[in-house]
């Protein structure tokens, strides 16, 4: 492997597959069209290097932009080598992998070029929930070439040399490259909710993807993807001081702390990743209450759902780690958040995967229903003992429920309190919950690790159908 900050198309393929194991297809390919001059041109492999390999032994499909034939620009018989992969990934099913450098569309090539975007924005459409797709942005990707990457399950880019847009910071009005640069890394993991994880070189990137290929299943008929467990199954964690935590909650309990995270920048509110439990792949969805995620967001919301969503096509279970008391209150979030919302709900009601909600902490109102709940189809939802689960803060309650008593009362503040305490005994607490069938079971933070995965080894056999239809209407 080379140590190389910056790899040719070819030693990506090979930083990225097991040794020898890649296999070339349509090398001899090169571009057909002799206007503008391009029968002059050398085009070896039309710019873009296709085949297949294997990642730990697991198939996977690839394609690597070579920009330097035509800066890796997309033309007719480039397009169709890719297209050429993916109707290969899907027969074998097996992920694919596309290494990004390209200058976007071939000028040349005109209408067939333009009409080769389209043929790969089909065979990604055709492929999505069938086989994973991964994308990786190491020089430019813009234009129409930006697309790709948006219908992709996992994205990752390089952070000093990645640059991925549909418009061109510099085309921007009032903009300028040295004002705000929206083609780069971090403006595009950290505000469109389209990048799962930035790096320094080519090689991290390569081997994240390397990483989420070992974690995830090959197709969506594959069963739930597993690896030996040597960790202890009922290993005791200490994770009572990560209520608000949650992402440190999920890397203490999962196999050997490994956390594999999707969209690390983006809605930090939301916590969304793969763990492992005795060996088995769970994706998880958590309110990060260190980042404000005591509150759902409109983004937070539907990176969720996007998350549930391809985690159901996949077969893998969910895990839910709830926290979370309302909604986040501003005139921007008003705009969007209901929708958003909706959307998160519906993601978690219709998926049919093993489903397990865990209270860490606050539980209030419909933005807890719509974490998860019982309500909506979690199969086991369990609390912490301290957790509080009910309609509304319980101070909040009581001021509306009592309005009229504590308007006459002396000592308003005392009457208050005494109120307050009452609710939260006897509506607002993981037993009052419990009671009425609502939680599961209390468990103790230290438990949490075993619980989950003796539900999760539990609800391995769980077959639900859904209604028939083509698609949610929303």
């Amino acid at each position: 492997m080379s140590n190389n900050s910056q790899l040719s198309a070819r030693q990506r393929i090979a930083s990225l597959l097991d040794d020898s194991s890649f296999v070339e297809v349509g090398g001899y390919v090169t571009a057909r069209s002799t206007d503008f001059n391009m029968a002059d041109k050398e085009t070896p492999a039309d710019g873009v290097v296709t085949g297949y390999g294997v990642i730990d032994g697991n198939l996977v499909f690839v394609y690597s932009q070579d920009a330097a034939v035509l800066n890796g620009s997309i033309g007719e018989m480039h397009a169709a080598k890719i297209a050429k992969i993916y109707d290969m990934a899907v027969k074998m099913g097996a992920p694919v992998i596309g290494l990004i450098d390209c200058a976007g569309l071939r000028l040349q090539e005109a209408v067939d070029a333009l009409n080769g975007f389209g043929t790969i924005y089909a065979k990604q459409v055709m492929a999505s929930g069938v086989v994973p797709q991964i994308t990786a942005v190491f020089e430019s990707c813009g234009g129409g070439a930006a697309i790709i990457p948006g219908l992709s399950d996992f994205t990752y880019m390089t952070s000093e040399n990645g640059k991925l847009f549909v418009n061109a910071p510099n085309v921007l009005d009032g903009n300028h490259v040295s004002k705000l640069d929206t083609a780069s890394a971090a403006y595009q993991s950290e505000n469109s909710g389209n990048i799962d994880g930035v790096f320094e070189t080519d090689l991290e990137v390569l081997g994240q993807i390397r990483q989420l290929v070992s974690i995830l299943p090959a197709n969506n008929e594959t069963d739930l993807s597993y690896s030996d467990c040597e960790d202890d199954l009922n290993r005791a964690v200490a994770v009572e001081g990560y209520v608000n935590d949650a992402k440190s909650l999920l890397i203490t309990i999962s196999d050997n702390q490994l956390f594999v995270e999707a969209k690390k920048d983006y809605a930090k509110d939301m916590v969304t990743g793969f763990v492992r439990f005795n060996g088995a792949t769970v994706g998880c969805v958590a309110n990060q209450g260190t980042e404000g995620g005591d509150v759902l967001s409109t983004k937070g919301a539907y990176k969720a759902a996007e998350f549930v969503a391809f985690c159901d096509a996949f077969e893998i279970p969910v895990l839910t780690v709830t926290n979370v008391k309302g909604y986040k209150a501003t005139v921007e979030e008003e705009a969007g958040l209901a929708k958003a919302v909706a959307t998160m709900t519906a993601a978690f009601a219709g998926a049919t995967v093993p489903k397990v909600n865990l209270i860490t902490g606050e539980a209030f109102g419909s933005a807890y229903t719509a974490m998860n709940s019982k309500a909506i189809g979690a199969d086991i939802e369990y609390a912490w003992t301290n957790a509080k689960i009910a309609m509304m803060e319980p101070e909040a309650a009581v001021k509306i429920m009592y309005a009229d008593e504590i308007a006459t009362a002396d000592d308003k503040k005392a009457v208050i309190a005494e109120k307050k305490k009452e609710f939260a005994q006897e509506q607002a607490s993981a037993m009052a919950a419990a009671k009425r069938g609502i939680v599961d079971d209390i468990i103790v933070p230290d438990a949490t690790r075993k619980r989950l995965i003796a539900a999760f080894e539990m609800l391995y056999t769980k077959c639900e159908e859904k209604p028939a239809k083509k698609h949610a209407s929303k």
